[in-house]
This record gives structure tokens, C-alpha cells and sequence, in this order.
């Protein structure tokens, strides 16, 4: 699919992207190095293999790669919890806006990135493990014409509802999808 480019104007323009208004007009949050990073062709395509072929959220196909950018890793790292926390959150929007454009669609649930590391009040909040540093959670995508692939959940359950067969010697045998003949080869 087509890179997806979100300006400053469209982001605003869209429902949530209004709400963040402080964030774009902070000449000290890095949102524009934000655009930069997610209005990459790259980078849009790894969050989508993301879901696709690893189920995991769209960010995190991208996250360690974000948190290295000094400006963003000095910002989540220097500055009060809740202007970080809008920062996180815009990046969430920006996500959600490329994604869908993309033809995807929210599930409504959200993935782990990382384990948040017990509150000390003086240093800002980081995760102790994961795959993020800085983020906990990421909405989850699915595409809009469906997913090409069964989750292991949906696999499961159909292998668990086959039904059993017996074998012609009277043994049992395992669901029919798993059976094997136990019979070599004539000579």
C-alpha cells in the first residue's frame, strides 16, 4: 500500500488530533520529529506486518526505533509525567490516523509494549521490561476487509472441536486434522 502522509494541519483536523492541540503548538514537544518518523513508507509497513505476522500492535513494530531518537527519548526522560503523557497519547492518535488510512480498523483492545516500573515520584515513569522503554499499552488494528490469517485462538479452538477418529484396528487416533498413518511402507 501507498505511504500515508499526515501533516500538522490533517492531524489537527482530525476528531481526536483537535484534542492535542498543546502538543502541536509546544515549540518543546517533538511532534514534528514524530510526523517525520511515521510519514516514513518503511516504517508504516513494519506496523502493519506488526499485526499481520507477529500480533502485536501496530507501535510495536516501530517503538524501539522511536525511543532511540534523542529527541523523543530526551523528552520522555526529562520532562513532567503528564506533558509526557500527552506526547504518548498524540503519538496513539497519529497511529490510529495512519492506520486507518491504510484500511484498518480499532479492535477496542490494546497490547502490552512493556511492564511499568514502581512509582518513584522524582523520576519519570519508565517500564522495567517489554519491549518499550517509555510505553505501556497500544491499540490494537485489524483490517477493514479482515484479517487474512486466524489467530492461534481461533485455530485452537477449531482444532479442539475436530472430532475424534478411530483408526481401522481399533485404536484411537488424534483429531483428524493431526492424524498420521502408523503404517511403513510396503516392500
Amino acid at each position: 500500500m501507498a505511504k500515508t502522509r499526515v501533516t500538522r494541519s490533517g492531524f489537527l483536523e482530525d476528531h481526536q488530533g483537535m484534542k492535542f492541540a498543546d502538543v502541536l503548538n509546544d515549540p518543546n514537544q517533538p511532534f514534528d520529529s514524530v510526523l517525520e518518523f511515521f510519514n516514513d513508507d518503511d516504517r508504516q509497513r513494519r506496523m502493519e506486518e506488526s499485526e499481520l505476522h507477529h500480533d502485536r500492535s501496530p507501535l510495536a513494530g516501530v517503538v524501539r526505533e522511536l525511543e532511540a531518537l534523542p529527541a523523543i527519548d530526551g523528552f520522555l526522560g526529562k520532562v513532567h509525567a503528564r506533558r509526557s503523557m500527552r506526547l504518548r497519547q498524540a503519538i496513539g492518535v497519529l497511529v490510529r490516523i495512519i492506520m486507518e488510512q491504510r484500511g484498518w480498523r480499532k479492535t477496542g483492545r490494546k497490547g502490552s509494549l512493556g511492564v511499568r516500573a514502581s512509582r518513584d515520584t522524582q523520576a519519570p515513569a519508565h517500564n522495567t521490561g517489554g519491549l518499550a522503554f517509555w510505553f505501556v499499552r497500544a491499540e490494537r488494528y485489524e483490517r477493514a476487509d479482515g484479517m487474512p490469517f486466524r489467530t492461534v485462538k481461533e485455530r485452537c479452538h477449531e482444532f479442539d472441536s475436530a472430532p475424534i477418529r478411530q483408526s481401522r484396528n481399533g485404536n484411537k487416533r488424534t483429531r483428524k486434522s493431526r492424524a498420521t498413518s502408523s503404517r511403513s511402507p510396503s516392500k
